[in-house]
């Protein structure tokens, strides 16, 4: 399985729960301060807090979850060897230690990664976790039948390519070793210098052997956090959390209330509603995958009391056109040039529901520090467009009278590659000489067609989000070249395939200090921006309403939203 099918995953993650998220950082809180109504605004253990989600916590089993460092629930029950930094803004971006006492221990070249397990771990029943309940829970992540999860360490560890799982391989993979109950030894088949990063995803969770039930995992997990499923109701629709006693605590999770229930499969309507009127048990509500949109942010921005109970985060997130360089005219670099003069970013961004929820991008990379964000904006088109510029370039492209293109987007109205989008380009190109058809297709085949690189469209909407706050899940799968899939899912859409630009992905994946991979990376997107495949559009910013009983918001740069592990209740 090549990494471009990891992003299958993502994109359709966070279409789901993760949308209209992204942008810079340095949005939201500044601090670590507790946020709430009431006198007391020290946060408190105790009560029960509330989730109110569209989206249910389907295959609630670490092996299936495709989660960016380690999930928003799922991180209360499921511990990884490393995690997220819970902090505010940009200090949220930082992996750090979770299970394990660092964040990994490199060899030389970044192939062998070795991590020691902190003393005293154990799970909901008192039973000690183990390096190997680490490794069997990474080993039946590969089982066919509970697929679902990241699978970088199939094309990452050695001769893991063709691995079944334990239910069929009971030798299980060589790669891993644990040659005692604390230490795990990962061996890789090329320099992975930010596999601290991956090993936050909840397939690096402990579980115990003797408990697996396969499929039936999901139903009780055994955790590792400091909350335990003690129900699961129709596939994740409802989901009750209580205390794990046996939760020695960590450096990340304050876990205050006593009890967390998850109801999900409720209209995004019903939940802003209900979150806003804030009665009962909603007063102590959050969601962890429902924004709000244009028009119910305006009447809560209207509102002080309301207004004050909106949090802001951005995710890495980027939403943008792409070109088929295969497909005249945009085999051109003229044309694409042209087309990159004439958008008008204000109209764009007006139509993804104003400048409070999408912040305009010439960059491809997220303008967060993270990623490797380096400034740059090559083909310059002002607030409205640079219609006289992209004139000129279509007149040396030998269309002095203009030409017509067709762009193709969803139908879905998620203010990202929808219509509403589609149209405010078409009314921009219109100005340069440009005539836009507009191709409206049902969401699923608009994803079939632009991934694929039989049906590839010319010039079409998309959009990205990255697997962890870093250029490489960014960058990789939309340039690497040896990541164009010609029968699957494909997501280097301009089909680039430069030697160069190649060589430099490898290169920056040997480095294990990850501010000095950041800047290359960002050097890499300008180098990659000036042939004109994508045109980047804007970044989504989140605006979640909480409840008026919730207190202690935490908001980082690596998810975006208020982080489901550091709130309390009145």
């Amino acid at each position: 399985m090549r990494q471009s099918s990891v992003i299958a995953r993502r994109v359709a993650a966070a279409s789901v729960s993760l949308v209209v998220a992204a942008g810079a950082a340095a949005c939201g809180p500044k601090d670590n301060d507790a946020k709430g109504s009431g006198g007391d605004s020290t946060p408190h253990k105790g009560g029960t807090l509330a989730v109110l989600n569209a989206q249910p916590q389907q295959d609630f089993d670490p092996a299936r979850l495709y989660t960016s460092g380690g999930g928003n629930v799922p991180s209360l029950v499921f511990r990884t060897l490393t995690t997220r930094n819970r902090e505010n803004g940009a200090a949220g971006a930082k992996v750090v230690p979770d299970l394990a006492t660092d964040t990994g221990r490199p060899n030389k070249d970044a192939t062998v990664w070795t991590y020691t397990l902190k003393q005293g771990l154990k799970y909901e029943d008192g039973t000690p976790i183990t390096s190997a309940d680490i490794k069997y829970g990474i080993e039946r992540s590969f089982a066919p039948e509970l697929s679902g999860g990241a699978p970088y360490l199939r094309d990452w560890l050695v001769g893991a390519a063709d691995y079944q799982g334990p239910y069929k391989d009971k030798k299980g993979l060589a790669a891993i070793e644990t040659p005692d109950a604390r230490t795990i030894v990962f061996h890789l088949d090329k320099p992975e210098g930010e596999f601290p990063f991956l090993a936050t995803q909840t397939q690096f969770t402990p579980v115990p052997k003797a408990k697996d039930k396969g499929t039936k995992y999901e139903d009780h997990p055994v955790s590792s956090g400091p909350y335990k499923v003690v129900r699961n109701e129709n596939d994740g629709e409802h989901i009750v959390l209580a205390r794990n006693t046996f939760w020695s605590g960590d450096d990340e999770r304050k876990a205050y209330p006593d009890t967390i229930d998850v109801r999900s499969g409720l209209d995004s309507s019903v939940i802003n509603q209900r979150l806003s009127a804030s009665q009962g048990a909603d007063a102590a509500a959050v969601t962890t995958d429902t924004n709000l949109g244009p028009a119910e942010l305006a009447r809560v921005t209207g509102d002080k009391d309301l207004a004050a109970r909106v949090d802001t985060g951005h995710f890495g997130y980027t939403n943008y056109i792409g070109f088929n360089p295969k497909v005249k005219p945009f085999d051109d670099p003229k044309v694409r040039q042209a087309i990159s003069y004439a958008i008008d970013r204000s109209s764009v961004v007006n139509a993804a529901g104003g400048s409070a929820l999408a912040e305009p991008a010439t960059t491809f990379l997220p303008d967060q520090k993270s990623f490797g964000y380096t400034p740059y904006d090559l083909f310059p088109a002002g607030k409205g467009g640079n219609a006289a510029k992209a004139k000129e370039l279509l007149k040396e492209a030998g269309h002095k009278n203009g030409l017509t293109v067709t762009l193709t987007h969803s139908n879905s109205k998620d203010f990202e590659t929808s219509p509403e989008i589609a149209t405010a380009l078409q009314d921009a190109l219109k100005k340069a000489g440009i005539t836009v058809k507009l191709q409206g297709l049902e969401d699923n085949d608009y994803r079939d067609k632009i991934h694929s690189v039989k049906t590839e469209p010319g010039f079409f909407l998309a959009h990205w989000g990255a697997d962890w706050p870093s250029g490489g899940p960014f960058l990789a799968p939309i340039f690497d070249g040896r990541q164009i899939v010609k029968d699957g899912a494909n997501f280097n859409t301009g089909l680039l395939d430069d030697k160069s630009v190649n060589d430099e992905i490898d290169a920056i994946n040997k480095l294990t200090d990850l501010d000095a991979a950041a800047k290359r990376w960002g050097a890499l997107d300008k180098k990659i921006g000036e042939q004109a495949l994508v045109v980047p559009l804007f970044h989504p910013v989140y605006k979640r309403l909480y409840g008026k009983d919730v207190k202690n918001i935490v908001i980082s740069d690596w998810t975006g939203v208020l982080d489901i592990s550091q709130v309390a209740v009145k």
